[in-house]
């Protein structure tokens, strides 16, 4: 999985970071983005696209990640943002504010000099290349892909602790057949995506008004 990495460091890139997202296809909650800069020639076994470990193997994954990493950045826009600017591009937003964050272990900004998005391109100045399947065929997008994928859940089982009827910590907001019973009885709250949610209460509503005429 260092193959594209190794390319990169052969031509004098020596600060690769990599990107990935989690939350895009969520009913609730933010859109979480990690660029991770990994050192030369490291590879953790175990690492792979995140949601194809297990959440016990990814939390245990994260810590030895977030040790071994130079330097890594989060970025984070919430539900209003991804209604307002479309998923899409908030995912992107995102991505920026996560390379525009990385600081190394002391805290000190680190500016990478190329940039290897899962299937993304940015509006950036740094060289950078999109990567099909990023996630499942790029180390550092493995990596990124777990850090974003950890630090999302457990916002989402923090907010299942103030919105327990929604069990948030076990969808983490996606849009399973709980989740939208929970949502049809209980009416959204507002870490909801109000564009995702509108064709499923508009079909709830037409279904309502047709039950009610027989």
């Amino acid at each position: 999985m260092l193959k594209i990495e190794q390319q990169l460091w052969d031509k004098g890139y020596n600060y690769i970071a990599c990107i990935d997202e989690v939350g895009r296809g969520c009913l609730a909650g933010s859109v979480v983005t990690c660029a991770i800069i990994m050192p030369k020639g490291l590879l953790i076994d175990g690492v792979n696209d995140s949601k194809k470990l297990t959440a016990k193997k990814r939390e245990k994954l994260y810590d030895i990640i977030i040790d071994s990493a130079l330097a890594y950045g989060i970025g984070e826009l919430d539900c209003v943002k991804v209604d307002e600017y479309n998923v899409k591009n908030a995912t992107r937003l995102a991505m920026v504010q996560a390379i525009e964050n990385i600081k190394d272990k002391e805290g000190n900004k680190i500016i990478p000099d190329y940039v290897l998005v899962d299937a993304e391109k940015l509006d950036i100045t740094i060289p950078q290349a999109n990567i099909i399947h990023g996630d499942a065929n790029c180390h550092g997008i493995a990596a990124a892909s777990i850090i974003a994928k950890v630090t999302r859940d457990r916002q989402m089982d923090i907010l299942h602790k103030l919105y327990p009827e929604y069990k948030f910590n076990k969808n983490k907001g996606y849009g399973t057949k709980e989740h939208i019973e929970a949502l049809l009885e209980y009416g959204p709250i507002e870490i909801h995506r109000k564009s995702f949610i509108k064709k499923i209460l508009d079909k709830n509503e037409q279904l309502t008004i047709v039950d009610g005429s027989f």
